[in-house]
């Protein structure tokens, strides 16, 4: 991070080995937002939550940032809920929507409910084929595919 004071939203798509979840990351705040649209809980993943606990241990110790004896136990996970999937094959076109619904509202902070504007339970059909073309047509860009 070029300026140590600016806040920033780091997304990180995680694989558990099987399954895409979404973590937004609050580095200055220490704050992750967990999305997963299978609905489980972060403790269902330990070796991801030891992963990023430690990276944000890290990284507060690159910052010289002081903090209690706590240590880990003042990052706060944060689970949110987000739509679901009502398969077990979309779940990365879930985790890319959430990804792309968060930075269209350019927000610092996702509320435990998701945001108003893109809250629902499931998404259609016709949402998913939407992220779908977007993540093709941004392929074809990259011109990944010469």
């Amino acid at each position: 991070m070029d300026n140590k004071d600016a806040e920033k939203l780091f997304f990180i798509p995680f694989n558990t080995g099987g399954h895409w979840l979404l973590l937004a990351i609050n580095p200055i705040r220490e704050i992750v937002y967990y999305l997963d649209s299978l609905g489980n809980d972060w403790t269902t993943y330990p070796d991801m939550k030891v992963l990023i606990d430690t990276v944000l241990q890290a990284f507060r110790a690159q910052r010289d940032i002081q903090t209690s004896r706590r240590g880990a136990n003042s990052i706060t996970w944060i689970k949110v809920a987000c739509a679901q999937q009502r398969n077990q094959i979309d779940c990365g076109y879930f985790m890319l929507r959430f990804m792309r619904d968060t930075l269209a509202l350019g927000r610092l902070m996702i509320p435990t409910d998701y945001f108003e504007e893109f809250k629902c339970a499931f998404y259609t059909k016709d949402q998913v084929d939407e992220i779908k073309e977007e993540w093709c047509q941004f392929m074809i860009e990259l011109n990944v595919f010469s």
